[in-house]
């Protein structure tokens, strides 16, 4: 029987093409113009473009509209999370795709990011509506025409695993293609682990990760001379951007951003092969100060997991440190609160933790995070004058922002870069040099060890394994018996020992790496995850690097960070998922997997409140960020503010959660005004049948006067069978309905 309504009907010669302009030319063109272009990215477009073609043919347009609707959110969700954090979405986004934060910049605030894109996706599905509307249905297209998707999807499989691609993953996947790759790579993972039966897995051996290693033969003939420790952390980073490392390994990336900052280096011990083991300033400052390998995921920063535990604490350097009668100091260019750095710090050992606050000097640029670099390094310089003016000797850490997002320089730079990220770095590079070169006319590189790192990398456009370089120069009293490379693979897990090898300090046995200033006759294991991928060396010439889909590459390479790199083959199974059993067992290195956590993110200090509502991220009042709260859990908030100098106008309070950065409604309460003279008590729970990782809370204020945050915990609790049980047919009932 023919069908009644041809209306509805997509069909050949106009709809054809207008299929063709959505699901092939918009993705193709918007690849080229976001700078995502790659082989393997183009082949992934029409693959699944070409497949989509086909499968919506001559259907109706109940059909087609929900798919073409699903394909677009997809597309703009890409691009719109890439501009925002960086990444693509996983499995656990997809609920929020009809969520219009989850396509909007949400850690801006600015709505829509490439609102060009998302008007040629609406323009793309009216196009196809329209067509189909017009004409009957059209004959069913030749047979051989289905082949064309497979042949493609084949070849982009075969070319993966003939010659894999080092690029980022969207440039190498679109998002319908990456979630059908891993599907079917977990499908196969459970088929195997079925045939396998239920043979138990040994814990993985981590012991040469873990190893505290003092056997190479010393750099000097006894401990140092310097008297003062000074750590210089810069923002983001990479080792790309200094000359002569980048000459060491031979690097095909040539530009010059940071011109100073290489005269520096040139004049250090400087570290070519050194490992940057994750993403977040907090997860850096962690691995360099406490000798320990942060999170390998998104879970919750070891630092705020630390400030439960009561010993660990004290083998962080600054704890050593003071130990030993020197005086700690952290000073850095934005406040404190934001990821608890106001609680983390005095934890470790700091004896006095420095912010945004402490600053007097007139900043040269209004920044959102604190204060741009130049001002924030006249600051230090002044810091160092009055340290030098004590008689203990001292350890400062300091850590600018200046070279974050959203990223900002004076006009005369803008106006000599390409780009406000390049004008950004080139300010640091002359900021952090002229703060060396005040240094050295204080005299302090006279008595002083001085480091010059960063906290993590931002990455560099196609420059392999640049998220994971960095750098590490060292400027000491004894410079001339120093080389002026430190050959071998270091990290920042080494950087604790480092500086206690250094003194001719005890160094905690239970600290992880080596000190740079041996040198072994042996190569060293080291591990780091960053931009989604994990990479494990074995210090004996090979390197291993395993993707979202849990297929592991293998790579011929005397260190871990090298231009090129001879590949060796790919594995997967078992023997994948033991790389990623080490990585976990690295984890659980502070809470020994246990589940329930209990956090205490309140420091009972007066915060004055601006008079608009602010940013979630520079303004936010609670450090509570990067959480994992894990599966079959519930989660317990205590909240208490009290009122300090309100204006009879009182306070309006904002509580937000985030996931991956992206808002996350219906969790928290709206929270009522805050009187003037009174207290804000309040209570609330939800439960976590899925695990949330990176989950943040953002408590914003708004008013005249000053607040005092009491309490703000955060307790986390494992639920009792009969709870999680009820708690699943809760969800499955709500799904079905």
């Amino acid at each position: 029987m023919r069908p009644t309504s041809r209306w509805l009907q997509l069909p050949q010669g106009s709809s054809l093409l207008a299929l063709s302009v959505l699901f092939l030319l918009i993705p193709l063109a918007s690849r080229y113009w976001l700078g995502w272009s790659g082989g393997f990215g183009y082949l992934s477009d029409l693959g699944v473009g070409s497949l989509l073609i086909l499968l919506l043919h001559n259907r109706s347009l109940l059909l087609a509209v929900p798919v073409m609707l699903v394909w677009s959110l997809f597309t703009l969700g890409t691009a719109e999370l890439l501009s925002a954090v960086g990444r693509m979405p996983e499995w656990g986004d997809i609920k929020y795709l009809t969520d219009p934060q989850f396509v909007s910049h949400s850690t801006e605030g600015g709505g829509i990011t490439h609102l060009w894109l998302a008007c040629s996706l609406g323009l793309g599905i009216v196009a196809c509506v329209l067509t189909g509307w017009r004409r009957p249905a059209a004959k069913r297209l030749p047979a051989y025409w289905y082949a064309l998707p497979a042949v493609l999807l084949a070849s982009h499989a075969g070319g993966q695993y003939a010659n894999p691609s080092e690029a980022d993953q969207w440039k190498q996947f679109n998002l319908p293609h990456k979630l059908l790759a891993e599907g079917f790579n977990a499908g196969q993972l459970a088929l195997e682990d079925w045939l396998d039966g239920d043979t138990p897995e040994l814990p993985p051996d981590i012991a040469g990760l873990t190893r505290l290693d003092l056997s190479g033969t010393r750099l000097l003939p006894a401990h140092g001379k310097a008297r003062n420790v000074l750590i210089v952390t810069l923002e983001g980073i990479p080792g790309a951007y200094i000359a002569p490392n980048r000459a060491a390994i031979n690097s095909s990336y040539h530009e010059d951003l940071m011109p100073r900052l290489s005269q520096w280096a040139t004049r250090s011990m400087s570290t070519p092969d050194y490992v940057l083991h994750a993403h977040q300033t907090i997860r850096g400052l962690y691995s360099m100060l406490c000798g320990d390998y942060d999170k390998l995921d998104s879970g919750t920063p070891k630092g705020v997991e630390m400030l439960n535990n009561e010993l660990r604490n004290q083998q962080c350097l600054p704890a050593q440190l003071r130990e030993q009668g020197f005086r700690t100091h952290f000073l850095q260019g934005a406040g404190l609160r934001f990821m608890a750095k106001d609680k983390i710090m005095p934890h470790i050992g700091f004896d006095k933790t420095r912010g945004r606050d402490w600053f007097k000097n007139k900043p040269y640029l209004e920044f959102p995070w604190g204060m741009d670099d130049k001002a924030y390094f006249e600051g230090a310089l002044t810091y160092v004058k009055q340290l030098r003016q004590q008689k203990k000797p001292w350890m400062l850490t300091l850590l600018t922002v200046g070279t974050h997002q959203p990223y900002s320089a004076p006009d005369e730079y803008l106006a000599r870069y390409p780009s406000a990220k390049q004008a950004a770095i080139g300010y640091l590079d002359d900021a952090v040099a002229d703060f060396l070169a005040g240094l050295e006319k204080q005299g302090v590189l006279k008595d002083t060890l001085v480091i010059v790192t960063s906290d993590e990398s931002h990455g560099v456009e196609d420059v392999r394994l640049a998220s994971a370089w960095g750098f590490n120069l060292v400027l000491a009293p004894e410079q001339a018996q120093l080389p002026a490379f430190k050959r071998g693979v270091y990290g920042h897990v080494d950087l604790t020992t480092s500086v206690l090898d250094y003194f001719g300090f005890s160094v905690p046995s239970n600290l992880s790496g080596r000190s740079l200033f041996r040198d072994y006759a042996s190569g060293r294991e080291i591990i780091s995850y960053t931009n989604g991928l994990l990479r494990e060396h074995d210090g004996k010439g090979t390197l291993v690097e395993c993707n979202f889909q849990q297929v592991c590459r293998r790579y011929a390479s005397d260190g871990f960070i090298a231009d090129q790199a001879r590949y060796l083959g790919r594995f997967r199974g078992k023997q994948a998922r033991l790389v990623a059993l080490r990585a976990a067992q690295l984890d659980q290195s502070l809470t020994s997997g246990q589940i329930g956590q209990q956090y205490q993110f309140a420091n009972r200090e007066r915060i004055r409140l601006r008079e608009t509502l602010g940013n979630d991220w520079s303004d936010n009042l609670i450090g509570a960020q990067y959480l994992e709260l894990p599966k079959g859990t519930h989660t317990r908030v205590n909240l208490k503010i009290r009122a300090v100098r309100l204006d009879k106008q009182g306070a309006k309070l904002l509580l937000k959660t985030k996931e991956f950065d992206r808002d996350v409604a219906a969790l928290v309460p709206e929270l009522p005004p805050l009187k003037p003279g009174k207290t804000l008590e309040l209570s609330f729970g939800f439960d976590n049948l899925v695990t949330r990782k990176a989950f943040s809370f953002h408590l914003l204020g708004q008013g005249r006067g000053a607040i005092e945050i009491a309490d703000f915990s955060v307790i986390t609790e494992p639920l009792l069978g009969d709870e999680l049980l009820e708690l699943e047919k809760t969800e499955k009932s709500a799904l079905a309905q």
